[in-house]
């Protein structure tokens, strides 16, 4: 009975996270912040290959972008000029992983967009977005302009129907796995610049 009540608790808890999570506006997302541990995580990419963070930070810190999908002008034109500057961010000793919750297929419609050499993750349930604490659901009349105008179809190109989305953040991650530095604006128009990203990269010895 006590290991009954125990798993229907736990379930409880699960869903209520799930739902808090579903109903939270953009100004509701307050992100990880600088000192905290970076979740892991691991994702399909692009090629559905699996990408696990901590593999990545064996070889030096990590910029991680959550960006919103290849139908948004803004988020192409960031991942844009971070390919643009790629080379530069490598040389630091850092690699570039990018999060949104479409599946592959999409992620591909990204690449061929941006161009980008850098890795393109599927938050499959927003698991990575909400591990980091970005993740919201727009207002109904957003979400109509989104799926119309701009043909986002986001019950097709995500997990599941509930259409939220990631706060356009970027983080960097040193290899000790903490944060040190973060942009984070619930305005999706503000995002990182390349120029801030390799300011606050850690030097490589």
């Amino acid at each position: 009975m006590k290991i009954g009540m125990i798993i229907l608790v736990t379930l409880l808890m699960v869903w209520n996270t799930s739902m808090s999570q579903e109903k939270r506006n953009a100004t509701d997302a307050k992100g990880l912040v600088v000192g905290q541990k970076a979740p892991l995580f691991e994702a399909l990419d692009a090629d559905s290959s699996l990408v696990k963070l901590s593999d990545a930070l064996r070889d030096g810190p990590v910029v991680l972008i959550f960006y919103r999908g290849q139908w948004c002008p803004v988020c192409n034109q960031h991942l844009s000029s971070i390919q643009d500057s790629l080379q530069m961010i490598m040389n630091k000793g850092a690699r570039v992983i990018t999060v949104s919750p479409e599946k592959p297929v999409y992620l591909n419609k990204m690449v061929e967009k941006t161009q980008a050499q850098f890795s393109l993750l599927y938050d499959d349930g927003y698991r990575i977005a909400n591990a980091y604490d970005v993740t919201f659901t727009p207002p109904k009349t957003t979400l109509f302009i989104y799926n119309t105008a701009l043909n986002a179809k986001l019950k097709e190109s995500h997990s599941d129907d509930s259409q939220r989305l990631p706060i356009p953040a970027t983080y960097i991650i040193g290899m000790d796995g903490v944060i040190i530095w973060r942009q984070f604006d619930a305005n999706y128009k503000q995002r990182s610049t390349v120029k801030d990203i390799l300011l606050h990269l850690p030097t490589i010895n």
